[in-house]
């Protein structure tokens, strides 16, 4: 399966190699295809799963719209980490797990710069809401795709000593 994404991305990517990284590339169609999919399970669930109804728990009642959306990120979440890891950042030799602690991060941190950010564009620069979460989105991407490059699934170098044996490892 791995292979057969990348197969079709490559293909899709001739057009601007000239323009972008492969990875860069990579990492916007896996990217956009996940936003894709999370808004459209959240449409689904908001409207024809939750039929727009609070969702009574017991000891907690959830509106349709936040149950809608731990429905949608409890799919996109594991979808955009495999993608992640096995599509876009396939290189990195850190194991799974640090990997995922490291974009379970990542994500909440993203969703914390959209709420930020949006609150500061449009509240104290008053612009308007649909420019806002443009300008926000462009914000979060670019620190997303640069913080999963060094950090999330960064790649370690072996330091190799004179004699030709590895001695340690050093973080690219």
């Amino acid at each position: 399966m791995q292979q057969l994404i990348l197969n079709i991305l490559a293909f899709f990517y001739k057009p601007f190699e000239k323009y972008i990284p492969f990875q860069t590339f990579r990492y916007v169609a896996c990217g956009g295809g996940n936003t894709v999919l999370d808004i459209l399970i959240y449409f689904i669930s908001y409207n024809f799963i939750l039929q727009k109804s609070m969702v009574d728990l017991g000891i907690v009642t959830i509106s349709p719209h936040i149950m809608a959306f731990i429905i949608s990120f409890s799919i996109t979440f594991p979808t955009g980490f495999l993608l992640s890891k096995y599509i876009v950042f396939s290189e990195s030799n850190l194991r799974g797990r640090v990997q995922l602690f490291r974009y379970f991060l990542l994500v909440a941190i993203c969703i914390a710069l959209n709420y930020i950010f949006l609150k500061l564009f449009v509240e104290h620069f008053h612009l308007y809401p649909t420019v806002s979460k443009i300008l926000t989105t462009i914000i979060v991407v670019c620190f997303s795709y640069i913080t999963q490059k060094k950090f999330t699934f960064k790649v370690k170098t072996p330091i190799v000593a004179t004699n030709g044996e590895t001695s340690a490892t050093i973080q690219q």
